[in-house]
């Protein structure tokens, strides 16, 4: 007989929290493939002090959620957050941008009250 198999020790969350766009979800399903992660690979997403506006974005591909991470699936994109982060980034979008000058990973966060004019960070 088999040991049953231990209950996961994140929860799961859905859209309401963060929505991933089909720009960021086509680069970001391709940076996984690269790296090999394509079946079990995360974006993690975390809020960290710093920045001209106090917090800041960090992003990182992993290979799954963590202890007492949220994981939302959205645009058959993995993405896992804190706990704590996700208090700040609750209803916001994920979008990829090509642009020259101002491209990248960019969220749109409802919560940020002030903002740098470079993007990157935010106040809530």
């Amino acid at each position: 007989m088999t040991a049953p198999a231990p209950a996961p020790t994140y929860k799961i969350g859905n859209e309401k929290l963060i929505k991933i766009l089909p720009n960021a979800s086509d680069r970001l399903l391709g940076l996984l493939k690269k790296q090999g992660r394509a079946e079990h690979g995360a974006l993690r997403i975390a809020v960290v002090g710093g920045g001209c506006s106090g917090l800041q974005y960090k992003m990182d591909l992993v290979d799954g959620p963590a202890h007492r991470d949220i994981m939302v699936i959205s645009s058959d994109v993995r993405v896992v957050i804190d706990p704590k982060s996700a208090l700040f980034v609750s209803g916001s979008e994920l979008d990829y941008s090509d642009d020259l000058q101002s491209g990248g990973f960019k969220v749109k966060n409802p919560n940020a009250v002030v903002t740098c004019s470079c993007g990157e960070s935010f106040a809530a």
